[in-house]
């Protein structure tokens, strides 16, 4: 039965599809965002048009950006030697947030997945081996401690390895099962410092 308008009702509705958004939470977004005056919301509705028109993948490191190269990737005081793998973009934001790591970040875009039916071919790790024909270094694999960034973090080992490149994993801290952009930044900046070579 429905309690609200058809605008309402499809408004509560499109909110509800969004991550971690359930229906109680998109009827409160909603109630709150008729509230507001219409500019408010236009310019709501206008910075979620723009930002999907406009935000596209680094052509290096494959985060989220505005522009062809986000802004580590263009940042030439960063030390592009290192590379830490991570999973997706909010993990770089995360290890970003220990202020602490100097190199540069390669965005696979998941992790392998057989269960889900995710393979070594269904996340970016041709483009990291591509990337590897610059001077690297050390390849820091920063995958979350899931069984799926395990089984991505040992794959990227046995890949990179015979390379000639250093590949060192982040040290445990980081708990078995956790997402990594929801770990704070001294035990982030701990597991980074404490990495190993795999």
């Amino acid at each position: 039965m429905d309690y609200y308008s058809n605008e309402i009702s499809h408004l509560v509705e499109e909110l509800s599809s969004l991550p971690g958004i359930g229906p109680k939470s998109a009827a409160r977004l909603t109630f709150h965002l008729i509230r507001q005056p219409k500019e408010d919301v236009k310019r709501l509705a206008d910075a979620l048009i723009e930002a999907r028109e406009h935000v596209q993948y680094c052509k290096k490191c494959y985060t989220v950006t505005d522009r062809e190269l986000c802004p580590i990737c263009r940042n030439e005081g960063r030390n592009h030697r290192v590379v830490m793998v991570v999973e997706n973009p909010r993990d770089l934001a995360a290890y970003e947030k220990t202020g602490k790591f100097e190199g540069v970040y390669h965005v696979l875009g998941g992790a392998i997945s057989p269960m889900l039916g995710i393979g070594p071919e269904d996340i970016r790790l041709k483009e990291l081996v591509q990337r590897l024909e610059d001077e690297v270094d050390e390849v820091i694999v920063a995958t979350n401690p899931s069984l799926e960034g395990e089984t991505t973090a040992l794959y990227i080992s046995k890949l990179i390895k015979p390379i000639g490149i250093k590949v060192t994993r982040i040290a445990s801290g980081v708990p078995v099962g956790g997402d990594i952009e929801n770990i704070d930044e001294v035990t982030l900046l701990k597991a980074l410092e404490g990495r190993v070579e795999i």
